[in-house]
């Protein structure tokens, strides 16, 4: 019987990132977009908080900032540095609430959709990548993710799809989320 051989430690290839770094990659992303879903019904408030959406409005408002404090405290708690674009999220973040709100109240949920899709499927692949060490991480992933379906839902219920020129609209904030998303994980 010879020796045991020990098993080959797996190489990451050139360029992968650390699980210290994918993990701090992830928390900047999710408080830039949750600082950016914040701005987003800022702005749509600032149009339509005294019309018959407003409290619906303020509802999901309510719950994005729960959303951006846990990934703040998160932030300092772990170190992570948040992302230089902030400012620039503030600014955008704002302006595309208050335009798609100034367009309608199915604009301004056509957002809603568009946005919360895209956070979907982004919240879907970190739960998918996460350590089972990151357990209370990826608890309160899903509790926002729920959240932020819900917010979808809602959009939808007070027809998003009826606003004119819905498709083009939902792909062009789709397009920008992605874009964002990309940014905010590396800048």
């Amino acid at each position: 019987m010879g020796a045991k051989r020990k098993p080959k430690a797996t190489r990451s290839l050139p360029g992968d990132m650390t699980d210290g770094e994918y993990l701090a990659r992830m928390l900047r992303v999710n408080h830039a977009g949750e600082f950016g879903a914040k701005q987003i019904y800022a702005g749509q408030l600032a149009v339509l908080g005294n019309s018959n959406v407003g409290d619906t409005l303020r509802h999901m408002a309510e719950q994005e900032k729960v959303h951006l404090k846990y990934f703040s405290d998160e932030l300092v708690l772990r170190r992570v540095r948040p992302t230089a674009l902030h400012p620039l999220w503030r600014l955008m973040g704002f302006a595309l609430g208050a335009g798609t709100a100034l367009l309608g109240q199915e604009a301004a949920m056509a957002c809603t959709v568009a946005v919360e899709e895209v956070i979907d499927a982004h919240y879907e692949e970190q739960l998918q990548k996460l350590p089972a060490a990151e357990a209370e991480l990826k608890k309160k992933i899903k509790k926002f993710q729920a959240e932020e379906l819900e917010h979808r839902d809602i959009g939808l219920a007070h027809n998003a799809e009826k606003t004119p020129g819905y498709r083009a609209l939902y792909r062009l904030i789709r397009g920008g989320c992605k874009a964002a998303i990309y940014l905010s994980k590396r800048i």
